[in-house]
């Protein structure tokens, strides 16, 4: 077990690990992915996060991620346990660099899930949970920090049952907690793990301590009656009343975490290297090999039919470059492969637009070093140089026309004016446009009215990062305006309309009339929802030609909200009848008089302005409860939930608006000691006298763009 014995065997295709490490901000998961490399004997020397020594963790290759002790971008690197070779990605767990984590779980076949052993499931746990359901993803959940103060792993054991609704059950227990911890016991084999040494490297194994066996074959009889439940084999055997051998218990856990019905937990600390070869044991047993997991590609020669995809060399190729980066050759492009295999020379054809690109260099990742390879093959993950394309591209090599699905991509929910310090810099648009080729939640427009260039992204860190890689990078120094929320406008009542397009200028005009009406699509909850259009046209009033028209002019009509200009959403269009003409009317026609048709109806739909609301949760020691809870009410929020003893969790919901400069009041109320995160949760009306202001704005804004100032 020890890390000399680690072989770098050179494995076959079906010995192949791929997972990704993902958790909370904070957690440990690049403290555990440095621990990993180092007992795979990938790297000589552990360097911490916040390293004093000035290294730093080898998966924080960026700069920014060294200074700020958070991950920014998703790390690939690969390492050898046995003879089984692992992939792994170590992702962010700030919410804000969330795209990361979604593209990675897109592409792995297993994953960790790290929680806090003080802290438990945190709102970040949830959302990565949420992204592990969405991909089918099967994981293993490790309960790290057990050397902190106030660590509890029973109790998170009970958060991952009731937060997340896992069947998760205890592979080990602890053996002391907090400063006393010096190792875990191995509920299935009923042995003892101690880590000695120096620094706690050496995995020494021991029988059960005498006075822990009578707790220890408690939890073993329990991770037998809830292996029982989910496994047939198993659950035979336990109702038999028979042993249940070692071997036959571990492949019982095995087919359930692969078919998600399980959720094994292992537990230790990944600071003081206790309870990571087990770890990496139970990643080889427990989580699945390419070829156990089903992928499915649409057939485009096929009307998109679902094809089953086989992890073998010798089948056609497919792959999905799931991740784009700048490197010192060029764009790098990250590519699983799903099926067949690819050689460096190859020729690829994109399934975006049919285009042919050869492979001039193929590279295998350690964070940001490479190893140039000559080949990969089905489960792999390698990196492509001179190959340009968008993420999410699926590649194949010709013989089949096949696409993977895309992934899930949050919409922005903040915007700021960006200005070169330098008019007209070289680099502005160059680095504009590497950064939303790389990050599809990273968008950039120019405004129309104000001129200004907009950047939009999923919250303050995430945009205050690439203003900071501008200047680095492309030694561009910006300056940014006041933050921008993404405001919305909703009807909030049912309102009809019945409009008629009618243009007369000599030979043919326009004629096109709609009638219908606009409500929203959850009256309780408003904004809920995007758009929908029904059509309950009942006889020929208006001929089916022209309904892609009236669709297209509705669709079109929801991009400008009558009261601030903002998009609108939450509302369904219903059309029930309308007019042609057998001369005037065409296309252009119905789709003006759907535009026309929703600006009426909107007028009269009681409209309202929406405003983004974060889920917030922040962490504070138990004594500044009153103080936080009181910003929150200051900022507008509303608190949902309180728990917690000696660290008081509070859970609320707050305008995004209202949360610019949070991070330093918190601090400043509670010593440095309170830390918070959030996501998107919705869209909600915003206060009267906030709509009543935007509304203001608005209306001077277009009048000033009238008189022509």
């Amino acid at each position: 077990l020890s890390r000399s014995l680690s072989t770098q065997a050179v494995p076959d295709e079906l010995n192949v690990r791929n997972i990704g490490i993902s958790a909370h901000i904070d957690s440990g998961k690049t403290t555990l992915t440095e621990r990993i490399l180092y007992f795979t004997g990938k790297i000589d020397a552990i360097h911490e996060v916040r390293g004093k020594d000035g290294v730093g963790a080898k998966m924080d290759s960026m700069d920014l991620e060294r200074e700020k002790g958070i991950t920014i971008q998703s790390a690939a690197t690969h390492c050898s346990w046995g003879d089984t070779a692992v992939n792994i990605i170590d992702t962010p767990g700030h919410v804000d660099f969330t795209i990361e984590v979604e593209r990675a779980l897109r592409v792995l076949d297993g994953a960790i899930l790290v929680l806090c052993g003080v802290a438990g499931v945190q709102s970040q746990s949830i959302t990565v949970d949420r992204q592990m359901r969405r991909y089918e993803v099967p994981r293993l959940a490790f309960i790290n920090k057990l050397d902190r103060e106030g660590s509890d792993p029973d109790h998170v054991i009970e958060q991952l049952r009731a937060k997340l609704h896992l069947n998760a059950t205890a592979l080990q227990m602890p053996i002391g907690l907090s400063k006393d911890h010096v190792g875990v016991i191995d509920l299935i084999e009923r042995k003892a793990y101690y880590f000695e040494g120096a620094n706690g490297e050496e995995p020494v194994v021991r029988p059960v301590p005498a006075e822990l066996e009578g707790a220890a074959e408690e939890r073993r009889a329990e991770l037998l009656e809830r292996l029982a439940e989910v496994d047939e084999e198993v659950g035979d055997l336990y109702l038999a009343e028979e042993e249940i051998d070692v071997p036959t218990l571990k492949a019982g856990i095995r087919r359930a975490t692969i078919r998600r019905d399980l959720c094994p937990v292992l537990m230790g600390s990944a600071f003081k290297n206790k309870g990571v070869h087990p770890l990496l044991d139970a990643v080889v047993d427990f989580l699945p090999a390419p070829h156990e997991v089903s992928n499915t590609a649409l057939d485009l020669a096929n009307d998109e039919a679902p094809v089953p995809l086989v992890s073998a060399a010798k089948q056609p190729l497919v792959g999905l470059a799931f991740k784009l980066e700048q490197g010192r050759f060029g764009q790098l492009t990250y590519l699983r492969i799903y099926q067949g295999s690819l050689n460096r020379g190859d020729t690829l054809v994109s399934m975006a637009d049919g285009s042919k690109v050869r492979v001039p260099k193929l590279v295998r990742m350690h964070s940001n070093d490479m190893e140039e390879i000559e080949s990969g093959t089905a489960g792999d993950i390698v990196a492509m140089f001179g190959v340009d394309c968008a993420s999410g591209t699926t590649f194949t090599d010709g013989r089949v026309r096949q696409s993977m699905t895309s992934m899930f991509v949050p919409d922005p929910v903040i915007s700021l004016a960006l200005l070169p310090k330098t008019k007209n810099h070289p680099n502005f648009s160059k680095a504009l446009g590497r950064f939303s080729k790389e990050d599809p939640t990273f968008r950039c427009h120019n405004d129309e009215e104000s001129g200004e260039t907009i950047i939009s992204g999923m919250g303050e860190l995430h945009l205050e990062v690439y203003v900071e890689r501008m200047k680095r990078e492309y030694n561009c120094d910006c300056t940014t305006g006041a933050p921008k929320v993404a405001f919305r406008e909703t009807a909030s009542r049912k309102a009809p309309f019945a409009y008629t397009h009618k243009k007369q200028s000599g030979g043919s005009g326009q004629f096109g009339r709609v009638e219908g009406y606009i409500e929203p699509l959850n009256p309780d909850v408003l904004g809920q929802g995007q758009f929908e259009f029904v059509n309950e046209l009942v006889g020929n009033n208006i001929p089916s030609e022209f309904l892609p028209a009236i669709a297209k002019g509705f669709q079109e009509a929801i991009a400008k909200g009558p009261l601030t200009g903002s998009p609108v959403m939450g509302v369904r269009v219903v059309l029930q009848d309308g007019q042609a003409h057998s001369v005037d009317s065409n296309e252009m026609a119905f789709r003006a008089a759907a535009m026309g048709a929703f600006k009426a109806a909107m007028a009269t739909a009681s409209p309202q302005v929406l405003e983004p609301v974060m889920a917030v949760e922040i962490s504070v020691p138990s004594e500044y409860q009153g103080s936080t809870v009181a910003q929150i009410s200051q900022r507008k929020g509303t608190v949902n939930q309180v728990d917690g003893t000696e660290f008081t969790k509070i859970e609320c919901d707050v305008p995004l608006e209202q949360m610019f400069g949070y991070s330093s009041d918190l601090r400043g109320a509670t010593q440095g000691k309170g830390e918070y995160a959030m996501e998107y949760k919705m869209h909600a009306p915003a206060q009267r006298d906030r709509q009543e202001e935007l509304i203001k704005a608005y209306k001077e804004a277009n009048e000033k763009k009238a008189k022509g100032e």
